[in-house]
């Protein structure tokens, strides 16, 4: 194919891999290819988009010409897309001179882009596209044929070893050029200040076909990191919008509201209106988009802890530094920060309260741990002791407060209203709490809390400075130690460019938050309780539910408590695995907040952890008032997670309680009709007997009295004056009607068979043995009641 040709067909051949922009082309749906299930095809796509495969040098080739390919900006994340429709640049450089308008008949804008740029838009933002996509077997996100290529292409374009592979050119000696600068094809204006683009410094003044290879390596790796970044990240609400923006911005914001208020301005409201819709797009991202970030931010962590020491001399550094390695300096405060703060900020505000977080928990203790992808080995040691963090990591702390002490404050939220004897919940509370209890973190937050918490002082040279992003200088892996007001200044620009200037700063370590910290330590000790107590249910469950079980006449839970619970289905090593993580994160929560046993026991005896009279199960928490037992928003909570329960108790008549599950409902109508006539036919002689003080009293109050209708406990809230009443002796035949009863009648005349009785004969057996059973139950337990609970 010539050239011409190749330029004709590689925007179809982009969206035949990658699928359609508005997801009805899936393409080759490599989010659901996998080497498992479809080996052949797996290895063929890995192997064909590789960075020196088929594709990529067809990238290139494409490149080294100069050509451009329209983008659709209506597909663009939505603050970008609103953005630009509005004619306002947006702050990243990869949208620099590329809006065009569209051509004569067109609709829309478009973002003229090189080769390498449209294949690396398509292939991140398929990610975000392709979310219906149909899928036949279980998938693996980190086993897809995507997130190998994500991690290829990150491995390739931002190395932590070497420099990044040259391009493939086909002319020897020669260079791709990188793109050369355009003039706007649109009149923009910028919102707020936006960070120059290391290319443009490094290749400034230089003609394209002589570029500098340090310069193409910086290209392309800048390129796919804001591409991923883009794509992946930069979502959010109009209000998280605004409060990143300059004051520039929120005045247009505010003009775009008042045209729509005015009745003056009929069409521009309309526009502005669509604008502001814009911004506040509904972004759900999903666990396999969280799984890709989170391989970003570690290889990210990598890539910039692969940065080389820095020279003694300064004047040396300046002139020996290569591009890669400036890249590396500032790649994460100045490219990811912002927007992984805001795009976590979201995740734990919206992400549902379920299992599923635990990706999105992961992810941000991923870049809380830059240490944990540092090339040096921790020293051997022969007792397995936490691994103390590092001082010359205090500068990232700082630099990224928010992202330790608001997002942990917004984790503690999200901890309170879970179900913490669940074992995956209680594995989060778990992991969050042993991440923070590393030696030595606790007290580098609390010293960046102090930093920011200073009072400004007034220096004349630096009156005129603002609190700018703090992305503009400086690598977290400086060995310089910076003043204390310089790190001061450092810590407030990270916290204002990121929350405002009116931002409220809430302290990790303050009374607030502690407070917080007891209310999980309560729900932790709530919750070892609970677990507690289920599996003791279980132990007596499995011990008392033997075979001989089955010959009893009567049901044992006939009129019982409803004592069901979905917790009741966690086998026993899943809540010794609950047991477990729970009383480590009870401790490392001691270890960071400085909680002692004194304020731990006060706070289990305020709310009630300690076991009632009987040892096992508690009511929920109430108060005692004229009407009754009233539930407080405690014990509201307590039965909403169901940590506690009441014992819910039929109080009516056994006679007419609702047919179960165990019963014959033919049988229970027509034994209910035969006992009703009964008891009315011979209601006189009954009480009769039953009045009598002699063994023959005694006899028939066993059978035709139900102790529990005059015996009343409150097992719930109710009016405290309610009254219960006495039905008085009567002849109930239901339990007949139980399965168990009817089985076990079977088995005992398929038992008598074998030794030659009959039917009569048995009967007779069964009658004689159960008036000696009587008679014995009579003695020594008359107000126990088998066939009637």
């Amino acid at each position: 194919f010539s050239l011409k040709e190749l330029h004709g067909i590689f925007p179809w051949l982009v969206e035949s891999i990658f699928g359609s922009l508005d997801g009805i082309i899936v393409g080759w749906n490599l989010r659901c290819l996998q080497g498992r299930t479809n080996p052949n095809e797996y290895s063929v796509a890995l192997d064909f988009l590789d960075p020196s495969g088929p594709m990529m040098k067809l990238v290139y080739k494409l490149q080294a010409e100069e050509y451009r390919y329209d983008f659709p900006v209506s597909y663009l994340p939505g603050p970008v897309k609103a953005s630009i429709q509005e004619q306002v640049l947006p702050e990243c450089s990869l949208y620099h001179n590329k809006v065009q308008f569209p051509s004569s008949g067109g609709l829309g804008l478009n973002l003229a882009l090189n080769p390498f740029e449209y294949y690396m838009f398509y292939f991140a933002i398929s990610l975000i596209t392709q979310k219906n996509s149909p899928v036949t077997h279980h998938v693996s996100p980190s086993n897809s044929a995507y997130f190998i290529l994500v991690d290829t292409y990150l491995k390739c374009f931002l190395p932590t070893e070497g420099s990044v592979l040259p391009p493939p050119s086909s002319n020897p000696g020669g260079a791709i050029p990188s793109p050369t600068p355009r003039s706007p094809a649109v009149p923009f204006s910028s919102y707020g200040m936006h960070h120059t683009s290391l290319l443009k410094r490094h290749i400034a003044h230089q003609p394209s076909v002589n570029a500098d290879p340090a310069s193409q390596e910086i290209w392309r790796s800048e390129t796919l990191l804001q591409i991923f970044v883009e794509m992946w990240l930069h979502h959010y609400s109009l209000e998280m919008y605004q409060k990143m923006q300059s004051p520039h911005v929120k005045l247009e914001v505010l003009h775009y509201r008042l045209s729509i208020s005015s009745k003056h301005h009929g069409s521009p409201a309309q526009s502005s209106y669509q604008a502001l819709h814009a911004y506040q797009e509904s972004f759900k991202p999903t666990e396999e988009h969280v799984l890709v970030v989170r391989l970003l931010v570690k290889h990210l962590h990598a890539f910039s802890n692969s940065l080389k020491p820095e020279p003694l001399s300064p004047s040396a550094h300046s002139h020996t530094a290569s591009p890669l390695e400036e890249f590396k300096r500032v790649v994460i405060p100045r490219f990811v920060q912002e927007k992984l703060y805001i795009f976590l900020q979201h995740c734990f505000g919206h992400w549902p309260l379920d299992a599923s977080f635990r990706a999105v928990l992961e992810m941000w203790l991923s870049y809380l741990q830059p240490w944990r992808y540092a090339p040096e080995k921790p020293p051997q040691s022969t007792e397995p002791l936490p691994r103390s963090v590092s001082e010359k990591w205090a500068a990232f702390i700082q630099e990224n407060l928010l992202m330790y002490t608001k997002l942990f404050v917004g984790f503690l939220n999200r901890a309170l209203r879970t179900d913490l004897v669940s074992p995956k919940n209680a594995l989060m509370v778990f992991r969050v709490a042993k991440v923070f209890a590393q030696p030595n973190l606790a007290e580098m937050i609390l010293k960046g809390e102090q930093l920011f918490l200073e009072p400004e002082l007034v220096i004349p040279h630096r009156q005129h400075r603002l609190f700018m992003s703090p992305t503009l200088g400086g690598s977290f892996l400086s060995s310089r130690s910076p003043a204390v007001t310089d790190a001061s200044f450092k810590v407030k620009s990270h916290v204002y460019s990121l929350e405002g200037q009116d931002f409220q700063y809430k302290q990790m370590f303050g009374t607030e938050v502690r407070n917080l910290v007891l209310k999980l330590a309560q729900l932790i000790c709530q919750a070892q309780q609970t677990a507690k107590s289920i599996s003791d249910h279980s132990a007596e469950t499995m011990a008392t539910q033997s075979f001989f079980s089955w010959f009893r006449f009567t049901p044992s839970d006939m009129n019982g408590s409803y004592t069901g619970n979905d917790l009741d289905e966690i086998g026993q090593d899943s809540i010794k695995k609950t047991d477990e993580y729970l009383e480590k994160a009870l401790e490392y929560l001691c270890q960071i907040f400085k909680l002692s046993e004194a304020q731990l026991t006060q706070m289990m005896m305020k709310c009630g952890t300690a076991q009632d009279e009987n040892g096992k199960k508690q009511l929920p928490d109430c108060i005692q008032s004229e009407n009754g037992l009233i539930l407080t928003p405690l014990g509201r909570y307590q039965i909403i997670n169901g940590l506690r329960r009441f014992e819910v108790q039929y109080q009516g008549d056994a006679e007419l309680q609702p047919i179960r599950s165990y019963e014959n409902a033919t049988l229970v109508r027509l034994l209910f009709r035969l006992s009703s006539v009964l008891n009315e036919r011979f209601a006189d002689q009954m009480e009769v007997l039953c009045s009598r003080e002699d063994f023959v009293g005694r006899l028939c109050r066993y059978h035709l009295i139900n102790p529990h209708l005059v015996q009343k406990i409150r097992y719930s809230p109710m009016v405290r004056d309610r009254t219960s009443q006495n039905w008085g002796p009567r002849i109930s035949l239901r339990f007949l009607a139980s399965y168990r009863t009817l089985i076990s009648l079977l088995m005992i005349y398929f038992l008598a068979s074998w030794f030659y009785i009959g039917p009569v004969g048995c009967t007779f057996i069964i009658l004689i043995g159960y008036f000696l059973y009587a008679v014995i139950m009579t003695f020594f337990f008359e107000g126990w009641k088998p066939h009637e609970h």
